[in-house]
């Protein structure tokens, strides 16, 4: 059997690869996720990452998917629940900001973002970008008009109203990504519940 043969299939499944990024990504920020790094992690050669992901961007951004993957499954199940709409949205919420200051998933997101800014809209990785964004949107946009419909929110346009949340969810969250002084979780849960008090209590 030929080298490249043996090494596709001794290698670690695709997901036990991606999970050890991100736990490198969580003990030590991106400085310190190479190619070689990770490889040394998992019993692969770094020249064995590249001929399945071909380049980092590539790595990062699976990574960044799978990770969504598993939030997704979670906001799934919130969404799924029997709980009041505010209640779910309070979790959707609670689910959307960051735990702590370089929380592994938004510096990673940050990360692929920033590396992609300056490729052309059409690409694919700008596609599977939007792709992650959109699921979020598509799911609040959701929740919202069932509250709506069902008489307990406020009678807001669910779309706009997603929008501008997500929008008031991102900068906060960024400050907490970023650990900027002054602005925790617990105080960026509070105005946000503060804000959907006054915009959303019927």
């Amino acid at each position: 059997m030929a080298p490249a043969a043996r090494a596709r299939r001794n290698a670690p499944p695709r997901d036990q690869v991606l999970s050890a990024a991100m736990a490198m990504i969580a003990d030590s920020g991106l400085d310190r996720l190479t190619m070689a790094a990770l490889g040394r992690e998992v019993g692969m050669s770094s020249g064995h990452l590249l001929y399945y992901f071909k380049t980092k961007d590539e790595l990062l951004l699976q990574t960044l998917e799978w990770s969504e993957g598993r939030l997704g499954e979670h906001r799934r199940s919130l969404l799924d629940s029997t709980e009041p709409a505010r209640a779910r949205l309070d979790a959707f919420v609670d689910l959307y900001v960051p735990d702590v200051p370089r929380d592994p998933h938004w510096t990673l997101w940050l990360e692929v973002w920033n590396r992609s800014q300056y490729a052309d809209e059409e690409a694919e990785s700008r596609g599977r970008q939007a792709a992650i964004e959109k699921a979020w949107h598509r799911d609040l946009v959701a929740l919202l008009a069932e509250g709506v419909s069902r008489g307990e929110l406020r009678g807001v346009d669910p779309e706009r109203f997603a929008a501008r949340l997500r929008a008031l969810l991102d900068g906060f969250s960024l400050h907490v990504a970023v650990g900027l002084p002054g602005t925790d979780r617990a105080q960026v849960l509070a105005h946000v519940r503060e804000f959907l008090d006054e915009a959303l209590g019927t």
